[in-house]
């Protein structure tokens, strides 16, 4: 169900034309709604010193590669519903347990 894209960046444009760099990190289809979606993060920090993360819905039949395929279009579109929601953030906390786990394993490995 899950697709790991890290490393994959892009701009996204906001509220008010600027453009922001993202970091996907990760993009999966459900299979309750049938939708893929996108989690990613400008790796900008909350007030409580967290890393922000968003998440959109993406259509992989809009994406528009240009001729030097250096460069790709694809619309973000807003999650709709809050089950979208709670499927997200499922996969979120999934995927942040596995790399606490996987930095817990890195550790204890170099203490030996």
């Amino acid at each position: 169900m899950n697709e790991t894209n890290e490393g994959l960046k892009f701009k996204a444009v906001d509220e008010d034309g600027r453009q922001i760099d993202c970091e996907a990190l990760f993009c999966f289809q459900s299979p309750e709604t049938k939708k893929n979606y996108i989690a990613y993060t400008d790796h900008s920090i909350d007030d409580e010193g967290n890393t922000r993360v968003y998440a959109s819905v993406y259509d992989p039949k809009d994406l528009k590669s240009y001729s030097d395929n250096e460069f790709a279009a694809l619309p973000l579109k807003p999650i709709e519903t809050e089950r979208e929601w709670e499927t997200v953030e499922t996969i979120l906390n999934e995927m942040q347990k596995q790399v606490e786990q996987a930095d817990q394993e890195g550790t204890a490995a170099s203490a030996n």
